[in-house]
Parts: C-alpha cells; structure tokens; sequence
C-alpha cells in the first residue's frame, strides 16, 4: 500500500456543523451554548490554571528553591578556529565583521571568544569577554585582546 492509494473510510470526513442556521437543523438559537453566562458569550476565554474561583493548585502548593535563570548573563559565542578563517581577509575583528561573516546573529547578546581552536594570525580581537585560554592564544600569535 502506497500514500496515493490511500482513501477515507465511509463517515470519516463529515461536514461542519452549521450553527445558528436556523431551528430546523437541531443547532440554531443558542448554537449548542446553553442560555445566559459567560460561556454563552463571544469572545469567553479562562486564564490557564484557573479553578472556577476556588484557590489554584499554584497558589495552594508551597514554592520553595531559587533559580537562578533570570540572573545568568548570555553571550553570543564565536570560537578561536572561526576567528581563524577571517584572518585572510581582516586584521580586526569585531562584532560588525562577525555579523557580515554570518558567525554570529546581530542581536543584543554580548559577545564572547573561547579558545577552541588555533590562531597563527596576528588578529587585533574586540568583544565584551574573552576565555583565559583564548586570552592567552591571541596573545601568543601577536595579537590583541580589547574588552568592550
């Protein structure tokens, strides 16, 4: 049996239900809301984790721990062999030449070089942070490392 050769059993596709298209079809007036409340109403939506007024089980149960999460600073992460491949073309690197080489996206994260990878070229690096072990590589090649 192949996907084309595949057909809909008898009563599986039906059609819509045409609500509120008069009496003689069994769903018109109401449309199957009921009368009144706010479910009968347009619109009608309940925030998630409510409980038809009664206390939620988020609010009953007891919150305990931290997270740190929204603390943890991001960074947008480029590696020594990346930086490596430009050194034909470019003597400084810099968040703008890293965006035009599609290494890194441009958004607001702070940039910042880790040491995987070699470097032979003296390439003068500027980002907002640098790994001691990529410091040290650029620094071994005759270039420089600048913090924003």
């Amino acid at each position: 049996m192949r996907l084309h050769e595949l057909i809909n059993s008898n009563g599986s596709n039906r059609p819509k239900r045409r609500l509120g298209k008069g009496e003689g079809n069994g769903h018109g007036k109401t449309c199957g809301r009921g009368h009144k409340g706010s479910k009968s109403r347009s619109g009608y939506s309940i925030q998630p984790g409510f409980e038809g007024g009664q206390m939620p089980m988020y609010r009953r149960l007891p919150h305990r721990g931290f997270s740190n999460f929204k603390f943890h600073k991001g960074y947008a992460i480029v590696n020594l062999g990346d930086l490596e491949r430009l050194a034909d073309d470019v003597k400084e690197v810099n968040r703008e030449v890293l965006v035009k080489a599609g290494l890194v996206r441009d958004n607001s994260l702070p940039l910042k070089v880790l040491g995987n990878g070699e470097i032979k070229s003296a390439l003068k690096v500027s980002a907002a942070a640098f790994s001691a072990s990529a410091k040290s590589k650029i620094e071994a090649a005759g270039g420089e490392a600048l913090t924003d």
